[in-house]
């Protein structure tokens, strides 16, 4: 049996981490999961593990199979690796109306994946979601933390163009959420 390589936040993280913990009553630890799971998945390499999440429940002292509830439940939380650019097309109604379909098969065609999908070079992965919310500017994806809204074949181009050229993973560290007070 193999060992398992122990997994911890960098000092920088675990002080975010216990100022976001502060916020919630002594004894509502819990409802800082979400942030933490946000900050997990942006520190180790855009998914969460099985480790990195035993690690978020010792931190805030709940059961494993609480954390794995949660990250199993909302489509923002990936359970396996994803590439550095994680692409969410809507899906629903008002984006589908409005051509989410032809976006996700262009996505496809342009990065030679399917939905579900990483590209061999580790850059993308193309997930489909439902509702993000944005009904009155389909159709619409997410990267991230951001909206790209009223897209068309020449928007979806210029994203896919301008993330070749990053390094970074895309994650949902929102400034207001994960500032410290």
């Amino acid at each position: 049996m193999s060992e398992q390589k122990e997994i911890k936040f960098s000092n920088e993280t675990m002080e975010l981490i216990q100022s976001l913990i502060k916020r919630y009553p002594e004894g509502k630890q819990k409802s800082a999961l979400l942030p933490l799971l946000h900050l997990a998945q942006a520190e180790f390499d855009g998914w969460l593990s099985v480790p990195a999440m035993d690690l978020v429940a010792s931190i805030l002292k709940i059961q494993n199979i609480e954390v794995y509830e949660v990250a199993s439940f909302y489509s923002m939380y990936n359970l396996k690796p994803v590439g550095k650019c994680v692409i969410e097309v809507c899906r629903t109604s008002s984006c589908w109306l409005r051509g989410s379909d032809d976006i996700v098969h262009h996505i496809e065609k342009k990065l030679h994946i399917k939905e579900g999908e990483t590209t061999a070079d580790g850059k993308f992965t193309l997930k489909t979601v439902e509702c993000l919310g944005s009904c009155g500017t389909a159709p619409m994806l997410q990267i991230g933390e951001k909206y790209h809204e009223n897209l068309t074949i020449e928007k979806v181009d210029s994203l896919l163009d301008q993330w070749k050229q990053s390094e970074k993973h895309s994650t949902y560290l929102d400034s207001d959420t994960f500032r410290k007070n």
